[in-house]
């Protein structure tokens, strides 16, 4: 049995019709589900991913056949993956974590996978001028990813890129992007409040209301 049927199988062994309506209208009915809360959906797979993290290896045809399935799930178990298995990423690899930011797009699978960019970033210099580029992308998706990508990364935060992206994307009026610049600079005021404070001061004047409320939670 191949290892994508294989999982195939274990999601529908888990399915929960019920709870797959109610997670497919949190998400505006735009995906459909097998029900599978994150714990049991994790569970799931778990051994798996273990396994596959000794390979040393990326397996692009397996997480390809993921993102094609129609259930959601499958895009989960996708950046559950890269995250587990992000150190054997590298930045050659980044045009198919773009593609599947591009593909079936929303919050909850673009949030993760973002975190997987940041981590090539940290081992490759190149992803700063291709963040760059993604910023002043016409995709939202794209450039949410370019000012979430450092999230989490704290005093390894490049702060001047972190400035330069944000800039590049004030003016647009999209939820998720303005969403994205609050969020982007209240994860890093949790490392220095004093450059977050100074940034919303400095730039308040071309900020959507919605990033400075986010961005000053903590400030």
């Amino acid at each position: 049995m191949d290892k994508f049927t294989e999982i195939k199988k274990l999601f529908e062994s888990g399915e929960n019709k019920e709870n797959a309506a109610a997670m497919s209208k949190y998400m505006r009915n735009m995906f459909d589900f097998y029900g599978l809360p994150a714990p049991a959906r994790k569970e799931a797979y778990g051994d798996f991913i273990k396994s596959e993290k000794k390979s040393k290896a990326i397996d692009w045809d397996f997480l390809d056949k993921c993102y094609d399935d129609n259930h959601r799930e499958f895009q989960y178990l996708v950046y559950d993956y890269l995250l587990a298995l992000k150190r054997y990423v590298s930045f050659g690899d980044l045009p198919k974590i773009k593609a599947y930011i591009t593909t079936k797009s929303w919050w909850d699978t673009v949030d993760f996978l973002c975190r997987v960019i940041g981590d090539v970033g940290l081992r490759d210099a190149r992803v700063k001028a291709l963040m760059i580029d993604w910023s002043k992308s016409e995709n939202i998706w794209v450039k949410r990813t370019a000012i979430e990508h450092q999230l989490g990364l704290k005093d390894k935060t490049d702060t001047q890129l972190l400035e330069q992206i944000i800039v590049n994307c004030f003016g647009s009026d999209e939820f998720f992007v303005n969403k994205a610049i609050g969020w982007a600079l209240r994860d890093y005021s949790k490392a220095d409040p004093e450059f977050v404070r100074a940034f919303v001061n400095k730039h308040k004047g071309k900020m959507n209301s919605l990033s400075i409320k986010e961005a000053s939670k903590y400030i």
